[in-house]
């Protein structure tokens, strides 16, 4: 049995994020991964979407994938070939609480991340059915795309297929896409993506596929059905947490299958639970700073991440992100709050780019303290993060109104909106 300062079992965004932190701190790693490094995010999640956004057909989609997810594994192997960093290319499997498979120590770091959630739907193994990595497998651009769930994974590959050429029709259970989302720009970003020629059916549960019909109820009771050539499951995912003998180590699991954890992550006696297998944010930057608490945590140092201020984005056409709590949220939770409103139309970068459909909703408290910003439009992801780093400074409306803004930008868009 060999003994090291820190075991992490899984080498997806937290997982190697944790093991370089941890080794530049000198401490000695072995990182456990039985797949790809990389994880989800880089080998068939957020990195080969990216590419199939920024792509102009579906043949030119699958050319660079293949370039573009190697290359960036290959940079993940560069980060673990670390002196202090011993990768081990097997399942991490526990033996007791401080035990690995042939490694032990006092700290364990678990990022196994997350897979598809399956619903127990009737038809389910019909082979037109797949989950996001099936669909990316995919080597024909399908005729006819349904998707079950508009959720991130669901509105990105509707956007994105439709664009390609495929019929995209999207059924979804909830009354509104994107719940994450403030339920105004929910709305308007499906509203669009409608005009654009996607189908929509909201409020729609799915009862049975059948030979590649899926037959859903409407939310008048009624049945209707459409065909698919591919039908994706895009109704979430749930943490990875099997054949890792979890009850070796005395781990704890919530309702939904997650490890529970604390504010630094910690999930038992020098077990820490990490990205989405905690099942907190489930987003690959989560899981990086996730990481890093974690290490601090094991070498004694403190830090100022928030984990309350959390952007996050969604890449459709056109793209939205948000951070911090939606106006719905705000008003059930019976925080005051003003909202300032912000249009693409009226910036003049956005409309020298053709692209002037968009909306921000900025929040802050009666005092002027940002709480928070909700968007859609040509590079809202980059609105948001800047948001989200006054967020960080507890910046008020005041202040954001002195702050110069490159003229003619995009960010102009959040200035007007307080000015």
């Amino acid at each position: 049995m060999s003994e090291t300062d820190l075991i992490i079992i899984g080498a997806g965004p937290g997982g190697y994020r944790a093991a370089e932190y941890a080794a530049k701190q000198g401490l000695k790693v072995v990182i456990f991964e039985d797949e790809n490094v990389g994880g989800t995010c880089l080998n068939v999640g957020c990195i080969p979407t990216k590419v199939y956004v920024h792509s102009a057909t579906f043949d030119e989609a699958r050319e660079r994938m293949s370039t573009v997810v190697p290359q960036l594994r290959q940079g993940v192997e560069g980060i673990l070939s670390h002196p202090n960093i011993t990768l081990i290319r097997e399942k991490g499997v526990f033996i007791d609480a401080h035990t690995v498979r042939d490694y032990t120590s006092a700290n364990i770091i678990i990022a196994t991340g997350s897979e598809t959630k399956w619903l127990p739907i009737a038809g389910i193994d019909d082979p037109r059915v797949v989950d996001s990595t099936g669909l990316l497998k995919l080597e024909t651009l399908p005729k006819r795309l349904c998707i079950v769930g508009a959720g991130v994974i669901g509105m990105e590959f509707a956007s994105v297929f439709h664009r390609f050429g495929s019929e995209v029709t999207v059924i979804e259970y909830l009354k509104e896409c994107l719940p994450a989302l403030d339920s105004d720009i929910a709305k308007r970003l499906r509203k669009q993506m409608e005009k654009e020629g996607i189908t929509f059916n909201m409020q729609c549960a799915v009862k049975q596929i059948a030979d590649g019909e899926v037959f859903f109820k409407t939310k008048k009771g009624q049945m209707d059905s459409v065909k698919a050539d591919v039908i994706l499951m895009a109704t979430g995912r749930k943490p990875r947490t099997e054949g890792m003998k979890l009850e070796a180590a005395g781990i704890t699991l919530a309702p939904n299958g997650a490890i529970l954890a604390d504010e630094n992550f910690v999930a038992g006696c020098g077990i820490y639970a990490i990205g989405d297998v905690n099942g907190r944010q489930m987003l690959a930057h989560a899981a990086e700073m996730q990481a890093v608490r974690a290490v601090n945590h094991i070498v004694g140092k403190r830090d100022a991440i928030d984990f309350n201020i959390m952007p996050a984005a969604i890449f459709t056409e056109p793209e939205a992100a948000c951070v911090g709590p939606t106006e719905d949220q705000l008003k059930e939770q019976g925080i005051p709050y003003v909202c300032k409103k912000s249009f693409w139309r009226a910036n003049g970068k956005a409309l020298a780019m053709g692209e002037t459909e968009g909306m921000l909703k900025l929040f802050a408290s009666p005092e002027g303290t940002i709480l928070g910003c909700h968007a859609y439009g040509a590079h809202a992801a980059d609105i948001i993060q800047e948001v989200s780093v006054l967020m960080c400074k507890n910046t008020t409306m005041g202040e954001l109104a002195d702050m110069v803004h490159i003229h003619p930008t995009l960010s102009e868009i959040l200035k007007n909106a307080v000015d």
